[in-house]
């Protein structure tokens, strides 16, 4: 990237129940921003939908435009709907201005959890079995066997998840998810271990991928909303898993990172089975705090945290190259 001073909008925040957790997100990004040497130019888009400057000021909608506009490039940090489901990925295509984030279609496609098994699907990556339940209809469950993880078909932050262990707790479960979000998946609970890896597009049009990182869950349970943002999380990186299960999670994530169209680092979950590795979720835009896990998952193969906002940036403000291979400095 040219050294001269770039003006990089970071936008946070958003109408919808992550919005703390994007915030969070956003400053750590426009952090790394600033020790790059750029300008961070921080947005927010407030919890009723309203965009904000640094100041908490509130702005019109084409002020908010017009900052935007004047950046160099855009880090959208925006979880969840009306943000990471392709909206801010729509306006700033619109607006002209390069984003290091995945695009509308990788956005929303990722963002509903149904469409993301359907695409999993077509590529031979197994998903587990489940129904969706549409808005305003009653749970179905003909053919699943309990337990079952009953969760918004988009949403995240694992906001609105609940395990339930017989198939009278449902009906029930399904009204507390659709609080969160409609419609409601309901999926036989998966055993295995939760391993997630991360990827993203160098300016050199080479796949980066994060050493894979393991979720430490008690056996039978959910890696669910608290212990994700209490700091009771128990992360392992490098995962402990075996190569060939290392292999066949690494392929399945660039699989879907390529079909889905992705652009920016994007994370993908999975449960490693005896049968090898089930597709939890795509996460388009995770979570960026210096201890999340996208950023430690690229600690752990030597690219710290300015390192990989400086690599993100790069591969929206460079020329793009020739499309290279994937990188080798990456392994499970």
């Amino acid at each position: 990237m040219p050294q001269h001073t770039r003006r990089i909008a970071v936008i946070g925040g958003g109408a919808n129940d992550e919005h703390t957790v994007s915030l969070a997100s956003a400053a750590a990004v426009a952090h790394a921003v600033r020790a790059l040497s750029h300008t961070a130019v921080p947005l927010t888009i407030g919890e009723d939908g309203a965009w904000q400057d640094e100041r908490g000021t509130v702005l019109p909608a084409h002020r908010a435009i017009e900052l935007l506009t004047g950046c160099d490039a855009a880090i959208p940090m925006l979880h969840g709907v009306r943000g990471e489901d392709g909206a801010i990925a729509g306006l700033l295509e619109l607006c002209g201005v390069p984003s290091a984030g995945s695009p509308v279609r990788a956005g929303a496609l990722g963002m509903d959890k149904q469409a993301t098994k359907l695409v999993a699907a077509s590529l031979g990556i197994a998903t587990a079995s489940g129904r969706l339940v549409a808005s305003g209809s009653e749970a179905v469950t003909t053919g699943l066997t309990p337990p079952l993880v009953v969760k918004p078909a988009s949403g995240g932050s694992s906001n609105g998840v609940f395990l339930v262990s017989d198939l009278d707790g449902v009906a029930g479960a399904v009204e507390r998810a659709r609080a969160f979000g409609d419609p409601v998946l309901i999926e036989e609970y998966v055993a295995g271990r939760e391993v997630d890896v991360a990827v993203f597009r160098d300016r050199h049009g080479a796949l980066c991928l994060g050493a894979a990182l393991e979720i430490g869950v008690s056996s039978g349970g959910v890696f669910g909303a608290t212990e994700k943002y209490d700091g009771s999380a128990v992360f392992t990186v490098p995962a402990r898993i075996g190569d060939a299960e290392g292999a066949a999670v690494r392929s399945a994530a660039v699989r879907l990172y390529t079909a889905l169209g992705c652009a920016g680092v994007a994370r993908f979950d999975f449960f490693v089975t005896a049968d090898g590795p089930v597709l939890n979720e795509v996460n388009t835009a995770p979570g960026m705090t210096e201890r999340s896990q996208v950023p430690l998952m690229y600690a752990a193969i030597g690219l710290d945290y300015t390192g990989l906002v400086a690599e993100l940036l790069d591969a929206v403000l460079s020329p793009a190259q020739e499309e290279a291979p994937q990188r080798t400095g990456a392994t499970a």
